[in-house]
Order: structure tokens, then sequence, then C-alpha cells
């Protein structure tokens, strides 16, 4: 188990620089949210780029995991949109094209997986029909994904369709493809939804869980907080981790602290290292 570090954390930073600084903060893997910014993957000469991180990575021997969360790469006045739930086949094709492109640049990274969730319902289908909707285009996903050596790990949102573990297990019962597709535990959205301990879902889900998110987090607020600000019991979190035997990245996101970027990435290390050693 390592520590890592979400770029959407660094927004106003070069991606390359961002890089940089977590490597010398101690952080060894990075969580590549994908966005005009941070190799824009409908810039020109993305092959190029994307060689260029990976030699970075490389260098500095860090882990990737590719992340899909861009507020407006996709659509400049929605947030989030199109999603996998959007109402008609078009809209939903362009989100899906773009995790298919997601898939293609973490196999040219060598990332261990592709991060992403379900998005909100915008029209008034029915439990059922966005189940399909949503069922019916992750089977795409990974049919494309299954030709790389990528794993594709579903995050539950609060807020979206696919909120809470329950929800989860109902997509995964449905998708039903072990092999590639896995999930992804945001512990303060667990925080925010009130499924609590945290570590009786890391253990229940152990089998599933490929990628982890942290930050802290209030019961019933969806507002991602620096270390100490909220309710998360990090020693149980870290507990539920190792009762788990997850051995993968501990992701720091804190995406609305991108004005002190470099101050809130040392600070972060400083607070969860001691969780690490733990033992």
């Amino acid at each position: 188990m390592f520590l890592g570090y979400n770029t959407n954390g660094f927004a106003h930073h070069r991606l390359e620089d961002a890089i940089e600084i977590l490597a010398g903060l101690g952080y060894r893997g990075v969580g590549l949210t994908l966005d005009v910014h941070h190799l824009d993957p409908f810039a020109p000469d993305l092959l190029g780029r994307t060689a260029a991180v990976r030699k970075q990575l490389e260098r500095h021997k860090m882990a990737c995991v590719i992340e899909t969360g861009a507020r407006f790469l996709l659509d400049s006045r929605r947030k989030h949109y199109p999603t996998l739930l959007s109402p008609t086949p078009e809209e939903r094709a362009v989100r899906l094209d773009f995790l298919k492109q997601c898939v293609d640049t973490a196999a040219e990274l060598n990332a261990d997986c592709v991060s992403f969730w379900s998005g909100t319902a915008t029209d008034s289908a029915p439990h059922e029909e966005l189940m399909r909707r949503l069922t019916d285009e992750c089977k795409r996903l990974v049919e494309h994904t299954e030709r790389t050596d990528v794993v594709l790990a579903f995050e539950p949102e609060p807020g979206m369709f696919i909120d809470t573990m329950s929800k989860f297990e109902e997509l995964y019962h449905w998708v039903h493809r072990e092999d590639v597709f896995r999930l992804t535990v945001d512990v303060g959205h667990l925080v925010c939804n009130r499924e609590l301990p945290v570590s009786k879902f890391l253990e229940y889900h152990g089998g599933e869980l490929f990628n982890v998110h942290i930050e802290d987090m209030r019961q019933g607020v969806h507002d991602h907080l620096m270390f100490g600000e909220g309710e998360v019991d990090f020693a149980d979190v870290f507990a539920g981790l190792r009762a788990s035997n997850y051995t993968g990245g501990v992701y720091v996101e804190l995406s609305r602290h991108s004005y002190d970027a470099v101050n809130t990435a040392r600070k972060a290390m400083a607070f969860l290292e001691r969780y690490l050693e733990r033992r």
C-alpha cells in the first residue's frame, strides 16, 4: 500500500511540474485526471505527450491510475456531461468514446486502471431503464478494455445514479466481469453516505477493491476537506484496508485545494504517512 495524489488538486500547474513536485514530496503514485491542462486527450500529438509522461513516471518509479472526472472536458457549458446515462445513444456515445480513449491512454502509460462513475440522470426514466443504459455502456467499455491489461474501477459517487455500495453491487451483478470490472472506493464518500464504519465496507468489498481515494469529509455533506477538518476515522480506514489485503495506491483527492496545491500535498503526506507506518 502506498500514497498517491490526484492531479485535479494541481489544476493550476503544468502536469510535468505537478509530477516532479509530488515525486519530491514522496508520493509513489499519480492519479492523473485527463483534463484541458493535463494530457488533454483532444489536443494534438496525444501519443507523443503520453510517451513523455510515461518516461517521467518511470524515471520516478511512480504508479499511475487514470481518473475521468474532468468537469468541462466534454461539454464546456455543462459539468460532467454527457454521461453513460444520458437520454440519447449519441450523447452516451460521447462519454463512452472518451472512456475508451482513457483506456487506450492508460495502456500507453502502463497505468493500473481507469476510474469512472455513472453520472447523474437528466431525464425521468425509471430506475430499470437507467440501469439498463449504464449496464449496456459498461459492457461495451469492458469489451474494449479486455484487449488491454487495464482494469476498470467503478466509483460510487454521492449525488449520482450509482451513489452507494449497495447500488454498486447491483451494477456489479449485471456487468458480471470481475476480471476487468472492479471498484474504486472514496473513503470520504462512505462517510458522506453514512456507510459506517468504513472498515466494514472495505473488508466486505475487498475482493472487488482496486483503487482508493482519500480525503476528509463530514456525514451528509459531499465536500472534500483537508485532513483533520471532517469526520473520517483514518485509523479505521487503514485498518480496513489492511484487513482486505489491499496493496494498491491510496490517492489523495483535494481538487478544491489547487490554489495551495504544494502546501496541501505536503500536509496531506505528513498526515497520512503515520497511518501507513502502523501495523
